[in-house]
């Protein structure tokens, strides 16, 4: 913490545009040393900046923004300069040289943003999601955590702690050493409603979900139209498609948007007792086990035999020699399309409903096992009637929001969190 960092944190060269950011104590004096004269803080400037020999390494608009109210807590500066890779370089080359700058190591800007307390550890979490957001649903939740949805929550629950601790505290200390009264009757009423609150909470889908997709396999029999179906809705040549029975030979999952929701679509091995060889029977034994581990099975193969709380589906209908099926949930031509949308339409509202809200807080497995050992120490505190019991309960329920927004953490984890941020983050 006691070095000055520099980074690209804008996207990769070439650009239009090319940021990079600076942070630490000698961010000022290494601005003047490029530009040869010092900056108003947050107005921007126009300035060429100069290597050691006096040479122009690039026209550019900078920024200086004083500490501690910044993006890290630091002293910071932004050169907005061209975004070629020379340029970008020449610039980054030049910083290097100048005594107590180095580069920075990935996700060690919102490091710092959170040590010096710009942001807490559930913030980071989202911000880091926000980052590999690629459906609008993650993007929705993922600011909501950055922006501090959960945090504020948090600050919330432990305001209530507190002030329930205190009560406990004030009635030990005013009761006589043999002779402590029990709290009343509302105080086990206000630990109860609190515990529903959080279980509320831990019933949530989970953001692992979002970032897993909602997971759709497509099964039955060879040659019912299961890759031509699985090609369709990823909308890519994904899966090999032939006449022949047994082309598909092992699980092909696809990743994949559907009106902002995220999917994980897997086409499988044609079913049927006994496969032509034993690849095809490794295949098999696949698609069984990805049937498992599916939310939702499209059934394409004879009605009434697929898993069960699968969708029947009626697939090529566009070919006469397709099996009919009495009632099928729909009817699709993957290569005419008919039908086609309808079912995407249909997946997306079923998805909707077990993944996260669009912009609500989803724990993530971290988050949601701090909740539960919060929720489990109330559950402790409502089953006895000991006033020094129930106070060590409540304090370990706090020390579970301490440690879910970051004031109590290890380095590991802090490591493992930040090592999933690009460079310049």
């Amino acid at each position: 913490m006691t070095d000055t960092i520099f980074a690209l944190s804008s996207g990769a060269p070439p650009a239009a545009i090319g940021i990079v950011r600076i942070s630490g104590s000698s961010a000022e004096k290494a601005l003047e040393q490029l530009a040869g004269r010092q900056f108003a803080p947050r107005r921007p400037s126009l300035a060429r900046l100069r290597d050691a020999a006096g040479a122009v390494l690039d026209e550019a608009l900078v920024l200086w923004f004083p500490g501690p109210d910044t993006a890290t807590g630091e002293d910071l500066v932004e050169l907005h300069c061209h975004g070629g890779r020379a340029v970008i370089a020449a610039i980054e080359r030049e910083l290097s040289r100048i005594e107590g700058l180095r580069k920075a190591e990935p996700g060690e800007f919102t490091r710092r943003a959170f040590a010096n307390g710009r942001i807490d550890l559930a913030e980071a979490e989202g911000l880091a999601d926000l980052l590999s957001a690629e459906t609008e649903l993650q993007r929705s939740a993922a600011m909501a955590m950055a922006g501090g949805a959960l945090s504020g929550q948090v600050e919330g629950w432990r305001a209530r702690l507190l002030t329930l601790s205190a009560r406990v505290e004030a009635a030990l200390d005013f009761s006589d050493e043999d002779d402590v009264e029990e709290m009343p009757p509302e105080f086990s009423r206000e630990l109860g409603e609190f515990a529903a609150e959080l279980s509320v909470w831990l019933e949530r889908p989970r953001a692992e979900r979002l970032g897993e997709g909602y997971r759709v396999v497509l099964a039955g029999p060879p040659n019912s139209g299961k890759s031509t179906l699985f090609n369709a809705l990823v909308e890519s040549e994904a899966a090999i498609t032939s006449p022949i029975a047994g082309t598909t030979r092992d699980v092909i999952e696809r990743a994949i948007g559907i009106g902002g929701v995220p999917f994980t679509f897997a086409d499988t091995a044609g079913l049927r007792e006994e496969g032509s060889d034993a690849i095809e029977g490794i295949g098999i034994e696949r698609a069984r086990s990805a049937l498992d581990r599916a939310d939702l099975v499209l059934w394409l193969g004879p009605e009434g035999e697929g898993p069960a709380g699968s969708w029947e589906i009626e697939a090529q209908i566009d070919s006469a020699d397709r099996v009919l099926k009495r009632d099928p949930l729909y009817r699709v031509s993957a290569l005419t399309g008919e039908g086609l949308s309808t079912l995407k339409s249909a997946l997306v509202d079923r998805a909707r409903g077990v993944l996260p809200k669009p912009g609500e807080a989803a724990l993530n497995a971290r988050q949601h096992a701090r909740v539960e050992e919060a929720h489990q120490s109330l559950m402790e505190a409502m089953n006895t009637s000991d006033l020094l019991l129930i106070g060590e309960s409540l304090r370990r329920a706090r020390v579970a929001f301490d440690r879910l927004v970051g004031r109590a953490t290890t380095e590991d984890m802090l490591d493992a969190l930040f090592g999933r941020f690009c460079i310049g983050k």
